[in-house]
């Protein structure tokens, strides 16, 4: 997911967007997040100069809302992990983090973190990155995300604070795991940030930036629901990881925020009356010819190519679980500045990598049904554990549920020797004309 936090302080400059030659039509809402992300990482790089603090989190889970209750700047790890991805830098963090000892099938967001640290900490935009001032960990399901912040902590010397959040083994939130949530959040986080940024809690400012969340999520829930109609106007999936940037990281809780999905709702709606399909890298989508339904992150090193396969055999993905990481907003949850530190628990509690697995089955057997999906497709990421764990066991599971044909493929989250395009290529061929044959038969799976 691309992360499109505040923009600069007043006075500092935005950096201007370029023009990417192979983007032939582009909306107003994807140029203003290119522009919000390369004001972010500005702002990042001017840190030392501005005397502005750091926090560094995790996408899942994290306290966008009250880390800027305190004037502070978030750093999202596994975000700058991604965005060298995608702009093919990755590969080297990796290799030099296995130089130094990193094993083969340790997740690569990990290794390209550390990696990239010891290349000289530039991120992602070639500008340098800031040494967190603090290491803030809201334990939501991943158990990789606890070992990455004790490896950060050795390199940067820096304090650190978790966050334990109970899983839903049982796939419920409890009252007593929103209360041991909240008891954390007043006894520990909230006096650490406290300490580090100078600034008193002030309930008060919680609440309004809820409120503005609140605001914002109902806007993307209409922009994701907007794929239950034919033709789809968006990719839930490939499309899906620019929309979800904002709301999932550091740009929630902003007036900026509600901007920006005031605008894409806007331009989805207008879609959805000219009955116009979702936009490619390469334009619109003429015929849509395939409804999907996709478990696992994407792969971030061949993003374009590996979208490009979908487009070109007029697969459009209505609704993905990657999309849900940071928020199962679409299944009613919302920031409620009534209850500040326990809407803050139920969201921590509530994210994908915190459900069982009997949960996820459930959720994509909905989805199914609900955005009338003709198959699902599963890309199990190589490094990736919180994911790829048990998915084998969805596949089947769904296809008992819903009478769909579920497909399976491989990939890897930013290490490029862990993408064959030819291979999934094929597969995912062989799978579509699959569906195409059960289909034309009158047979769902």
């Amino acid at each position: 997911m691309t992360s499109i936090p505040p923009p600069p302080p007043p006075g500092s400059a935005r950096r201007t967007v370029e023009t990417d030659p192979r983007e032939v039509e582009k909306d107003r809402s994807m140029a203003l997040q290119k522009e919000l992300i390369g004001g972010y990482y500005e702002r990042l790089s001017k840190c030392a100069e501005t005397g502005e603090k750091t926090v560094a989190t995790f996408v899942p889970g994290n306290l966008t809302e009250l880390i800027h209750c305190f004037d502070l700047v978030p750093i999202l790890p596994e975000i700058n992990a991604l965005q060298s991805g995608m702009r093919k830098r990755s590969g080297a963090f990796i290799n030099e983090a296995e130089r130094m000892g990193h094993s083969e099938d340790v997740c690569t967001y990990v290794k390209c973190d550390i990696g990239m640290f010891h290349d000289g900490n530039i991120g992602p935009t070639g500008l340098p990155l800031p040494i967190p001032d603090h290491l803030l960990l809201s334990y939501t399901g991943c158990f990789t995300f606890m070992k990455w912040f004790e490896l950060l902590r050795e390199e940067f010397d820096r304090p650190s604070t978790m966050l334990q959040v109970p899983y839903q083994a049982r796939g419920e939130i409890t009252p007593e795991m929103k209360s041991y949530v909240v008891k954390q959040l007043e006894t520990t986080v909230i006096p650490e940030l406290e300490k580090l940024s100078g600034v008193k809690f002030d309930i008060d400012r919680l609440r309004e930036k809820l409120e503005l969340s609140r605001r914002a999520e109902d806007d993307l829930v209409a922009v994701l629901e907007a794929a239950k109609n034919r033709p789809s106007p968006i990719d839930s999936y490939f499309g899906g990881v620019y929309y979800i940037g904002p709301i999932f990281t550091a740009f929630r809780g902003t007036e900026e925020g509600c901007e920006y999905y005031r605008i894409l709702r806007e331009e989805v709606e207008a879609r959805v009356t000219a009955m116009r399909g979702p936009m490619t890298p390469e334009g619109e989508m003429k015929e849509e010819r395939f409804r999907l339904v996709v478990e696992g992150p994407p792969n971030w090193t061949n993003f374009r190519e590996f979208w490009k396969m979908f487009y070109d055999e007029g697969a459009v993905v209505v609704a993905s679980t990657y999309t849900k990481v940071g928020g199962l907003y679409d299944r009613g949850f919302r920031h409620d500045p009534a209850d500040p530190l326990g809407s803050l628990a139920e969201y921590c509690l509530g994210c994908y990598t915190n459900l069982s697995l009997p949960k996820r089955v459930e959720l994509i057997s909905d989805y199914i049904e609900e955005y009338g999906a003709d198959g699902f497709l599963i890309n199990s990421v190589k490094s990736c554990a919180s994911f790829s764990a048990g998915q084998l066991l969805i596949l089947r599971e769904v296809e008992k549920r819903t009478g769909r044909a579920g497909g399976f493929i491989e990939s890897d989250l930013v290490d490029p020797r862990y993408f064959s395009g030819a291979n999934i290529k094929n597969r995912i061929e062989s799978y579509l004309q699959m569906v195409e044959q059960k289909r034309s038969a009158g047979v769902t799976a």
